[in-house]
């Protein structure tokens, strides 16, 4: 289910200067807010969970992995050199999954990651904070990147509705409607979170075995349906 010549391709493509240069900006205007708010408001847990939660799981994670998830296919569809890998004898969910764990490694690196040094740099890791906040990155990585990885093979428009979901559904509707909280990954991802940290500190609208069931759900789904979705454009093409 792995084909390292799959990920190379994957990887390349990723991590092109462009794209790479996008993927960096994020994470370094995290740290750099961290550093700034360590500075003027010292060392506090709750301004910690603030920064951790509002800005980078809330907007840092979501946005990586619409990069990294379209990025892993939408191009290579948009272009049609996906018909030249398609033409290999590499089984189709192999190429999904292969391309899901690449995006998943790339938005975990550039998302988890800095969620640690910044975490770190605020509090020192106060009530676990730093920690439970780099867990939930970790853990709505893998869900962003299937998530978006299917957008990227169902859609040519992948990034916009990527975006949409990101930062219309979770960020607006999310603080705005309640009920809209239960389908986000950033809630389900919180709830994790919440099992790790001090009591209070940081809090989901969604309980934990209900994130792990939706998280683990929507990760299998999407890549099974992402595996569908390429099938059928194999044969669209042949046809």
């Amino acid at each position: 289910m792995y084909d390292p010549t799959v990920a190379r391709l994957t990887y390349r493509a990723l991590l092109g200067r462009r794209r790479a240069a996008v993927l960096f900006i994020l994470p370094v205007l995290l740290i750099v807010i961290a550093v700034a708010v360590r500075a003027f408001a010292g060392a506090d847990d709750q301004v910690a969970a603030n920064v951790l939660g509002g800005f980078a799981l809330a907007t840092m994670v979501p946005l990586i992995g619409v990069i990294a998830g379209t990025g892993a296919i939408g191009p290579e569809i948009d272009d049609g050199s996906i018909v030249y890998l398609l033409a290999k004898p590499v089984k189709r969910p192999t190429i999904i999954v292969t391309k899901l764990t690449v995006a998943i490694a790339v938005t975990m690196v550039f998302s988890a990651l800095p969620t640690l040094i910044a975490g770190l740099i605020l509090n020192g890791n106060g009530q676990q904070i730093a920690v439970a906040y780099t867990i939930a990155a970790l853990v709505a990585s893998i869900a962003y990147s299937a998530l978006f990885l299917l957008l990227g093979t169902v859609s040519r428009h992948a990034v916009v509705f990527g975006l949409v979901y990101a930062l219309v559904w979770e960020a607006l509707f999310g603080s705005l409607v309640p009920g809209a909280r239960t389908f986000s990954v950033q809630q389900w991802s919180l709830a994790v979170a919440q099992k790790v940290s001090g009591d209070g500190v940081i809090t989901s609208d969604v309980g934990l075995p209900l994130a792990t069931v939706l998280l683990a759900g929507i990760t299998v789904a999407a890549t099974w349906y992402a595996g569908q979705k390429l099938r059928a454009l194999k044969l669209a093409g042949e046809e």
